[in-house]
């Protein structure tokens, strides 16, 4: 089936300045042509732009599935198909948003993604790391500190994550994922927030344990995404062959100039950590949360700037939790734009972060062989990088693979 969506002002995801007066036509999944005057097929569906701006999908670099909520020890109680229900949910939501691609951060597996090819859930397309990986007490491992296990060999395996000590134990961690189809491998490197018993300062895994991770991701030619709050474990991060940095709170200019120079990426997440200092305490984030997230928000910000002027390439995600905030997730482009150029925020949700997943010229893109991942919006995104929060009104059109999510056009 070929559509033509006709007299569009195109951003193909790469480019400073808009394209006017363009046609794109999509056959079938994909993109066949750009056209600078409208072409005429026999029985083509055609859309009229009307001059709207038309864009890629946006793609979301950290996405949860399985967060109906903040409480991950609840979470981890859920039976099965309760957990999945919501994760269709969440899902669905996203794509309706706009998001066309997630990248999930832990958590997120082949189930899923099965689900959504096989039509059975209306979701993004998936990107999941399966299970993370964190060491004992660590950022991952959820457990509260007056948990006692019976004996040393327990193992902590929750809803996102799982607990691996020492590089054997790394090594079965990585390759049982990446067995389970995980498109890359989630580490955590720093401290967070939300686990109850590691300050947020605190590195986390020795070299060999990361290294480790590093070369198996190779040999499945793919890669590992890190949450890494502070300077010290970004540094660490490329200097042990990390390629992705979720959050990069505290990026300092000399590790920012690391990072640009050994090609790396960094995440920001700006929607979470607004969420939590706003609304930590209604979350039931206990004390010692509520104190590491006081400042974490403003740093971001800076460590945004920093890392703009030393060319680190930034991805966008929003890294929310629980189905209340997802809602916001379209938000982040938003937050984004205080500290960045919209046409920068723009081209970080689409074609970095299809860099980011290893698939430039087919994700995030307007070009002749892309999936035909598309929205069309009601206003102009450089002047109004809010529209984004309110898909229902500001992307009248949802188009993922050549089908048509939603169209009020």
């Amino acid at each position: 089936m070929i559509t033509v969506l006709a007299n569009a002002l195109m951003f193909d995801g790469v480019s400073d300045e808009f394209a006017d007066g363009v046609s794109v036509v999509v056959e079938n999944d994909r993109i066949r042509e750009i056209a600078d005057r409208e072409p005429t097929f026999q029985d083509a569906r055609r859309i009229d732009c009307a001059g709207r701006v038309l864009m890629p999908g946006l793609i979301d670099a950290h996405f949860h599935a399985y967060t109906p909520s903040f409480d991950i020890i609840a979470t981890d109680k859920m039976p099965q198909a309760l957990l999945v229900s919501h994760a269709a949910r969440i899902l669905e939501g996203a794509l309706s948003r706009g998001f066309t691609t997630v990248r999930d951060a832990g958590g997120g597996n082949i189930g899923l993604a099965m689900a959504i090819d096989a039509g059975l859930i209306k979701g993004p397309r998936f990107y999941f790391s399966g299970k993370a990986i964190s060491q004992t007490g660590g950022h991952g491992d959820a457990r509260p500190g007056t948990e006692v296990e019976p004996c040393s060999c327990g193992r902590y395996s929750g809803s996102l994550a799982q607990v691996a000590d020492g590089p054997d134990e790394m090594r079965k961690a990585v390759r049982e994922q990446l067995r389970m189809g995980a498109t890359q491998i989630k580490l955590f490197v720093s401290g967070g927030v939300i686990s109850p018993t590691d300050p947020i300062w605190m590195p986390q895994f020795a070299e060999d344990e990361i290294r480790t991770a590093v070369y198996e991701a190779s040999t499945r030619r793919t890669y590992v995404m890190a949450h890494c709050h502070t300077d010290e474990g970004a540094r660490r991060c490329v200097e042990y062959g990390i390629r992705s940095i979720e959050h990069g709170t505290e990026v300092h200019e000399e590790t920012a100039r690391l990072i640009a120079a050994r090609e790396a990426f960094v995440v920001p997440t700006l929607s979470v950590a607004d969420v939590i200092r706003k609304n930590g305490a209604e979350l039931g984030i206990p004390p010692q949360g509520l104190q590491k997230i006081k400042g974490v928000y403003e740093r971001m910000l800076t460590s945004i700037e920093t890392c703009t002027r030393a060319g680190v390439r930034l991805g966008l995600g929003a890294d929310l939790l629980g189905h209340r905030f997802h809602e916001l997730q379209g938000g982040e482009i938003e937050l984004r734009s205080e500290v960045n150029r919209p046409i920068d925020v723009l081209r970080s949700a689409t074609s970095v972060n299809a860099e980011l997943l290893q698939r430039s010229g087919e994700l995030g893109c307007i070009k002749a062989g892309a999936y035909a991942d598309i929205l069309v919006l009601n206003g102009d995104p450089l002047r109004d990088p809010g529209l984004f929060r309110n898909p229902q009104t500001g992307l009248p059109l949802v188009m993922k693979g050549g089908e048509i999510v939603r169209n009020s056009l």
